[in-house]
């Protein structure tokens, strides 16, 4: 199966990024290039884009994408949360713009054998970073029944968190849990059958969850959003496409802090802080996908656009 990732938001991102022909840009989730190849196109002979993914399977898909402007791109596989060390080691010192499209790319979810569907049975595995240690298997066969609880309630937003958790911890007493179709089972079993009657798939929560654990998405974001805002040059822009309400907590909170000028608790007469702001904020509220695009690819809608533009 071919890599390849519908860029979500494509014309809105490229309006926010304003791309420069002679600047310099980072796209910190690579995927299969879509949005890459956006940036590219609008780059003179002067222009750069550094690609950066954790999948080498995506590396490759957008390598071959981006083969017409190779002369203006180079690719690295790296987590994004090492930006700075990276482009230390391009000898790059500021940047015009950089992009996150966070989350999960379609053929991730869409490759049975990369564990991450609820919909195909695979080896439960989950990894974006298939050299990484740590799988979804391992999870949920070593974790505490109070951990697991505590991951699928606050990275999945599952209500039956707790039910889940302790039906994870009895399945595995009597064999391991190696599959993703073993683990739905588990999901169905532990989930009261009126619950499982509407909404979306029983198993999605949990799964999203158990993803996000794996590859500490989230505790690895404020870090590189931080970096990437210290990397920009003056005018450079930030743009980020989250997926995930927590996700957007971040991203917001992290515009928050760089765009105000003092962080000091208030009634104090004097700054103690030094703070001074760095952004302006471009989306006092995060755009949406348009009613067309979520027709045309339904994975676009629970996206969310913020931005924000170097002092």
């Amino acid at each position: 199966m071919e890599f390849v990732h519908k860029p979500i938001m494509l014309e809105e991102c490229m309006e926010l990024l304003q791309i420069k022909p002679d600047g310099t840009y980072v796209d910190c989730t690579l995927g299969g290039g879509g949005h890459s190849v956006a940036i590219a196109r609008r780059l003179g002979n002067k222009g750069r884009l550094i690609g950066l993914d954790q999948d080498p399977q995506a590396i490759e898909a957008a390598g071959k994408r981006l083969q017409p402007y190779k002369d203006k791109v180079t690719l690295i596989r790296s987590n994004f949360v090492h930006l700075s060390e990276v482009l230390h080691n391009l000898d790059i010192v500021g940047v015009d713009g950089v992009l996150f499209d966070l989350g999960i790319s379609s053929p991730q979810v869409d490759r049975a054998e990369r564990g991450f569907s609820y919909q195909q049975d695979a080896e439960l595995d989950m990894r974006m970073d298939p050299e990484q240690k740590v799988s979804a298997k391992d999870l949920v066969n070593q974790l505490d029944e109070k951990e697991l609880a505590r991951i699928i309630k606050n990275y999945g937003e599952e209500k039956w968190a707790a039910r889940i958790a302790r039906f994870i911890v009895e399945a595995r007493r009597r064999e391991e849990i190696r599959t993703t179709g073993q683990l739905v089972d588990i999901i169905k079993q532990a989930i009261p059958a009126g619950a499982r009657k509407a909404g979306p798939h029983p198993a999605k929560r949990t799964f999203q969850a158990l993803r996000i654990a794996v590859n500490r998405e989230l505790e690895v974001l404020p870090e590189a959003l931080n970096q990437a805002v210290d990397l920009l040059n003056s005018g450079g822009r930030i743009v980020v496409i989250s997926f995930h309400s927590l996700e957007d907590r971040i991203v917001k909170q992290t515009f928050k802090e760089r765009a105000q000028d003092c962080a000091c608790p208030p009634g104090l007469p004097v700054c103690t802080c030094n703070a001074r702001k760095e952004l302006n904020i471009l989306t006092k509220k995060p755009l949406e996908p348009s009613r067309e695009e979520i027709d045309a690819n339904p994975r676009a809608r629970s996206a969310k656009v913020r931005a924000a533009e170097k002092v």
